[in-house]
């Protein structure tokens, strides 16, 4: 019911100087809280940008922000839909796709919105089956964001403490492998929740499958830094009764329905994620 509307309809009693003048009132008022409201969506990514800076100042490697910027910041990410960054539809973000009968993933596009030695921002975008690898986020705090499609997220926590059992039995030539519980196996479909991950919780080694076209935007602080010691190291994973960790399994006798919750990761030193570089269109960025 328009309520608006039927006011208008009726006569003032102050004649009709009076109607008009309340209606042109109200045209106004309504026009305002158009621009105001349009104005507010042009700048979520100065606003996303903006926190950043904020919440990241430290800038430093292991830094945590307290759980009310965390809060901030993912309350924002949750706001911001795929027109924020003038993106209309997934399928139209896409242009890799592989010949017929290849078994390689098609590649992804990544868009650099902005970067500094304090925290990053960009989108990935998936072409259905497009793949980002397994890999680990060292000394960081991810924010990350599907703002369209549907895709398969898998994320690991280390387990510490595990290392002597499983050299143990394996010997020296199997360090690379280690032993690690499942944060997240489940697939998440736009618009859903922003998740965080943490240094050393929250599913730090992560990988992602797309469903359908997608698109997902991550915020890292600080970002990868070779020079800092801060690089993407990649991972194989195996489930946790591989048959080649037999002996350790038996030893460490954990019953059948907790080994859903366990895998074991190997660092995969020839891993190369190629991804196609894309170019960032949306609304500029007052640094």
């Amino acid at each position: 019911m328009n309520i608006g509307r039927i006011l208008l309809s009726k006569k003032s009693v102050s004649g009709h100087n009076s109607s008009n003048l309340s209606k042109k009132r109200k045209k106004k008022k309504k026009k305002m809280e158009f621009e105001k409201r349009k104005s507010s969506r042009e700048n979520m990514v100065q606003k996303l940008y903006d926190t950043c800076k904020q919440i990241f100042a430290n800038g430093k490697a292991g830094y945590v922000p307290p759980p009310h910027d965390i809060q901030r910041l993912s309350s924002l990410l949750d706001s911001l839909e795929p027109k924020d960054f003038k993106f209309t539809a997934p399928s139209m973000e896409f242009s890799s796709t592989n010949p017929p009968g290849t078994v390689e993933a098609p590649l992804a596009t990544y868009i650099k919105i902005h970067e500094c030695n304090k925290f990053s921002i960009g989108i990935f975008c998936l072409p259905p089956s497009g793949v980002i690898p397994l890999h680990n986020h060292p000394g960081m705090t991810v924010f990350s964001k599907l703002l369209a499609g549907t895709m398969h997220a898998t994320s690991y926590d280390w387990v510490h403490n595990h290392h002597h059992q499983a050299n143990h039995y394996r010997g020296h030539q199997e360090s690379r492998m280690r032993l690690a519980k499942v944060h997240v196996d489940a697939d998440f479909t736009a618009p859903c929740k922003s998740s965080v991950l943490f240094p050393e919780s929250g599913g730090n080694m992560h990988c992602f499958k797309a469903l359908t076209p997608c698109i997902l935007l991550d915020v890292l602080g600080p970002p990868y830094s070779e020079p800092e010691g801060r690089h993407c190291t990649y991972y194989q994973h195996y489930s946790y009764d591989h048959i080649s960790f037999s002996d350790v399994n038996k030893e460490m006798k954990m019953k059948e329905d907790e080994t859903r919750s366990y895998a074991w990761l190997e660092e995969r030193k020839d891993e190369q994620f190629v991804v196609l570089g894309g170019t960032y269109d949306g609304p500029t960025i007052k640094l």
